[in-house]
């Protein structure tokens, strides 16, 4: 059972990430992605207990908990996309090569350093050119 509806899933945002932008918002990203991974988990074990999971108010709760933890992300302008709830799969809108990508990282990656393309998915990932990868701010002297 998903906890959240397939309408959900939606992005609306249109903010484009650098790789040093989607990197810099990892920190946030990944406690939020954790968030969700816990109460789907939660939401999962409940579910197999409950005697009438389909009128169960504690079970809506979490899953409004899980949607809201997904607006989170889709404010920050990334996208949620992992629909097992198991790796946790989060995609950064960015452009790369004039091309329109999706930076994209898994939870269990301690950096962002994969793209593919809009329609490419998981896996038609690729590595993020070196030079994208590096810090593009000025160093101070």
């Amino acid at each position: 059972m998903s906890p959240v509806s397939k309408d959900s899933r939606t992005t609306t945002t249109m903010k484009l990430f650098t790789p040093l932008q989607a990197n810099r918002a990892l920190p946030l990203v990944r406690s939020i992605v954790a968030d969700i991974l816990e109460k789907a988990a939660e939401l999962r074990g409940k579910t197999a207990l409950s005697r009438d999971p389909e009128h169960d108010l504690e079970l809506e709760d979490i899953k409004q908990e899980v949607v809201s933890l997904m607006e989170e992300l889709q404010t920050l302008g990334c996208g949620f996309k992992d629909w097992n709830f198991e790796t946790g799969l989060v995609d950064f809108p960015a452009r790369i090569d004039g091309r329109d990508v999706l930076l994209c990282w898994r939870s269990d990656e301690a950096s962002v350093t994969h793209y593919h393309t809009l329609d490419g998915g998981y896996a038609g990932r690729l590595p993020i050119p070196n030079e994208l990868l590096e810090d593009e701010e000025p160093s101070e002297n």
